[in-house]
């Protein structure tokens, strides 16, 4: 499967399960506090297939997956004369408790979701790295670090996989807040390292923090052997093919692909062409490729124009040498605790940007959620659990920000409601409902935008 009909695969297996389970927490609420659903729809748009139950509810799985709602019934939307038991089971006659229950219940639904991912995936078991620090550069090899110091504890957390690692590092080094890092080198001393966050300029831009904080994980082989070559590249019309194993490049030999792009950079030059040696089909040939030069950008944290081929490294299965595997009672703990750090995270983020300390490049739409559901899956069942987790706690918290049209909105004007004694009045919340619908495009377009201009660059 193509990555881009695989992106749209799982990005619609993520966005069903996810919306339907969402959905159904206001429905079954909805329910149990007497009030009459009239739809159930997954997804907008024309209906696929629709069926009705006993209840007279609604079954609809729509043709754009991005979405989906509960219809109940509302005296506001009835026209006509329905008589004193039509309105029996109406939203709006509900308490304002039942109303905030079934709202809240969208939420609360991804929280059990987000919840039940976390503990199956510890139970199933998520491959990672250890947290054993590779070549070092910029910063941290200032602060001492070297090359087979492997992570035990950052700020007095126990650290067991690179994934914990570099996410805590990131979070500090964004608001530029040191930390103490306990290691054990490769001779087996431990000692306590202070990574010097504070000393990252103000204006480094979050996409090059890693690059100035220069820390990188214990390096596997990577064979250097050619995965794809971009159509009308430098590398095509060289006549370089997918499965070439590079041998050379400018005499200099190439034993691993990461010397690749440096020896191009090395060797590369207006005036002639570049000379390659590689074996295909058991043959060595050396052809002459022309590199195209590409202007400076910042995007790629080098700021210097770059000689580019047009080829990717085959893909290689990841080294894992550490598994996060829980038996199924220690498991449960293990979830809560991973639910409340990336809560915490997820919040300090937002918080980030809306002062900002992070910058709103950060956000990301439904193109990056299509290619890290991709991507994920690739990796295995466990990561996959791990990214539905977290962008069910996305859902959850979005849904709660007290914007209108959101659940949140929502909570807020029954919360007016409890203090005040009445309902706001219908203006309002119509005027409410535009300000919220406004918001949430302008969100959603800042989202695509970053998603476009990732993909750009």
């Amino acid at each position: 499967m193509s990555e881009f009909f695989g992106s749209v695969w799982w990005l619609i297996v993520t966005l069903g399960l996810l919306i339907t389970f969402h959905e159904y927490g206001h429905f079954v609420i909805a329910r149990r506090c007497g009030v009459k659903v009239l739809k159930f729809s997954v997804g907008f748009g024309p209906a696929l297939w629709s069926r009705f139950d006993r209840h007279g509810t609604q079954f609809v799985v729509a043709a754009i997956p991005l979405g989906g709602y509960v219809k109940m019934l509302d005296t506001r939307e009835v026209d006509g004369a329905v008589g004193p038991s039509g309105l029996a089971g109406a939203f709006d006659r509900k308490s304002v408790g039942a109303r905030m229950a079934i709202t809240a219940a969208g939420p609360a639904f991804n929280l059990i979701f987000t919840l039940a991912a976390f503990w199956l995936m510890f139970v199933i078991g998520k491959p990672d790295f250890l947290p054993v620090i590779g070549p070092v550069d910029h910063l941290a090899a200032s602060s001492g670090f070297a090359p087979g110091d492997r992570i035990t504890a950052i700020a007095g957390k126990s650290v067991e996989t690179w994934t914990d690692a570099s996410l805590s590092v990131l979070m500090a080094s964004m608001d530029r807040r040191d930390l103490v890092v306990d290691v054990t080198d490769a001779g087996g001393a431990n000692h306590q390292r202070t990574l010097a966050l504070s000393k990252l300029p103000a204006e480094v831009d979050e996409r090059e923090l890693g690059t100035q904080i220069g820390l990188s994980p214990r390096q596997w082989p990577i064979p250097p052997v050619i995965g794809s070559v971009a159509p009308d590249s430098a590398a095509s019309r060289a006549h370089l093919e997918a499965g070439d194993r590079i041998v050379a490049i400018g005499g200099d030999a190439i034993k691993d692909w990461r010397e690749v792009p440096e020896a191009i950079q090395k060797h590369a030059a207006a005036d002639h062409p570049l000379d390659l040696s590689v074996e295909r089909a058991g043959q060595t040939l050396v052809l002459s490729v022309q590199p195209t030069l590409k202007p400076a950008d910042a995007a790629d944290g080098t700021g210097k124009p770059q000689w580019l081929l047009g080829i990717g490294a085959r893909p290689v299965d990841p080294h894992y040498d550490a598994t996060l595997r829980y038996g199924l009672l220690a498991a449960v703990p293990k979830a809560f605790g991973e639910t409340w750090k990336q809560t915490r995270d997820t919040l300090g983020m937002l918080g980030r940007m809306v002062s900002g300390q992070a910058s709103l490049k950060n956000l990301s739409g439904v193109i990056t959620i299509a290619q890290a559901a991709n991507s994920s899956a690739q990796l295995g069942p466990a990561w996959f659990l791990n990214f539905l987790a977290i962008i069910s706690l996305s859902l959850a918290i979005l849904n709660l920000l007290p914007i209108p049209i959101l659940d949140g909105g929502g909570l807020l004007y029954y919360l007016i409601e409890l203090i005040k004694g009445s309902p706001l009045s219908e203006r309002v919340q119509v005027t409410g409902q535009y300000v919220g619908l406004v918001l949430l495009m302008a969100l959603m377009s800042l989202a695509l935008y970053n998603d476009i201009l990732r993909n750009i660059s």
